[in-house]
């Protein structure tokens, strides 16, 4: 009877065991389930994102052309000053010419055709008879973009479907858009103004290379200062300081200062760098210096960790056999934990080259036409040009910004791809 009892005990005691255990991976198998599921989740909001960038901005990347013959009235044209003529009126109207249109005595239908020309024609113009004054008298063929609506138009963003009162293109005007398009007078091709120029009030003539350069100069003062400076105060911090209440009072003000919202730092750049310095508004210089403010802390703190993580093993041996406490830290502390001090310094970076609030406080969301040349002088940025150009009002802007923030991201990759290998070179190395 007792023997009976004790087998069913086990044989109850082992059906606990299988329940629970059964119970305890299909509870495993729902975690796994629910993070598989939160990583598609994840990743079809990315696709999402720049699913929708790239169909928004990928018509930027190609712009359209019109070539049209040009009789360079010397009556209407100054030899000495070409660029003040009206080659936008005189294209227009020898155009209307050719098609057999009379204007009214307003000049409307003038100005109308006039509208589907971009500003660059007149620019075109006078460069060639400033480099050839003799072609004044003759008929030329001259190649420019056509206005921005017009571009809109034929990348079919503007459509005869949409009310009269609600787009800028009348039907007359895209009965010569048809027209131009039909004589081979309009040529679709590779829009290389877009990385070629700097920023415009013309949306057809707006590129990014301006904003490039500047973001490039200002990560290039931000790395120059955040990082030398991180670096030290965190091997210093870690390795050769003594323990106390100034420490961990620096520790803590370091831990606050990482979670300080951006425009902060843009306040206190306007009020030092600007204000108290007299640096230049608007500069990669000022930019890279309220960054790099903004850089300090994260640095600090993954270099802090990447330290604390070499094996205290690699210290004692190095004391060990005789190598003094800086020989220690730099020669054998230091490069093991480099992979580390990369990774933070990328997260900085890329931090740094999104940043928009700081720029806008300290001047950098101007109308910037040129390409800055030194970091003292005036320029925009990548982040702030995307807010500019979203804000803009003409229509043909909306696509640039999509098209801005690809630049962007293709940028921020490039520069992290960089960094990655040059992480895993120090891997290999050590």
């Amino acid at each position: 009877m007792t023997d009976a009892s004790d087998a069913n005990t086990v044989a109850g005691r082992d059906g606990r065991l299988k329940a629970g255990l059964k119970a305890r991976y299909a509870r495993e198998r729902r975690f796994k389930l629910y993070g598989v599921l939160a990583v598609c989740v994840a990743i079809s909001f990315l696709l999402l994102l720049l699913g929708r960038i790239i169909e928004q901005g990928h018509t930027a990347f190609y712009s359209n052309q019109i070539t049209v013959p040009v009789y360079l009235d010397p009556a209407r044209i100054d030899r000495t000053y070409p660029q003040g003529t009206n080659f936008q009126q005189m294209v227009a109207q020898q155009q209307l010419a050719r098609m057999g249109i009379t204007d009214d005595a307003q000049g409307s239908v003038t100005t109308a055709y006039r509208t589907l020309l971009s500003s660059e024609l007149k620019f075109e113009a006078a460069d060639l008879i400033r480099n050839d004054p003799s072609l004044v008298g003759q008929t030329v063929e001259i190649t420019a973009p056509v206005s921005d609506e017009a571009d809109l138009y034929y990348k079919g963003k503007v459509t005869r479907a949409i009310a009269a009162d609600e787009r800028r293109l009348t039907d007359r005007q895209m009965d010569w858009l048809d027209e131009m398009k039909a004589s081979g007078a309009v040529k679709t091709g590779f829009n290389s103004e877009l990385f070629t120029n700097g920023d415009s009030t013309e949306p057809e003539l707006a590129g990014v290379l301006g904003a490039v350069v500047g973001s490039a100069l200002m990560l290039l003062v931000t790395a120059l200062i955040a990082i030398p400076l991180g670096v030290g105060a965190a091997v210093y911090l870690e390795e050769f300081s003594r323990k106390g209440r100034i420490t961990d009072l620096i520790e803590v003000n370091i831990n606050n200062l990482a979670a300080v919202p951006s425009i902060v730092y843009g306040l206190l750049g306007v009020v030092l760098f600007i204000n108290w310095a007299h640096l230049p508004r608007s500069s990669p210089l000022v930019g890279g210096l309220v960054l790099a403010l903004m850089a300090l802390p994260t640095i600090i703190i993954a270099t802090r960790s990447a330290l604390k993580a070499v094996p205290p093993s690699i210290r004692e041996a190095a004391l060990a056999m005789g190598a003094s406490r800086t020989q220690t830290v730099f020669h054998h502390v230091l490069p093991l934990a480099m992979p580390g001090v990369m990774t933070g310094t990328i997260i900085s970076m890329a931090h740094a080259l999104g940043e928009t609030a700081p720029l806008l406080l300290i001047g950098m969301v101007s109308f910037v036409p040129g390409i800055p040349g030194a970091i003292t002088e005036p320029a925009g940025a990548l982040p702030s040009l995307v807010y500019i150009w979203e804000n803009a009002s003409e229509r043909a802007f909306h696509e640039r910004t999509a098209a801005a923030i690809m630049v962007l991201l293709t940028f921020m990759v490039v520069m992290n791809a960089a960094a990655i290998l040059l992480r895993r070179r120090f891997e290999r190395r050590w």
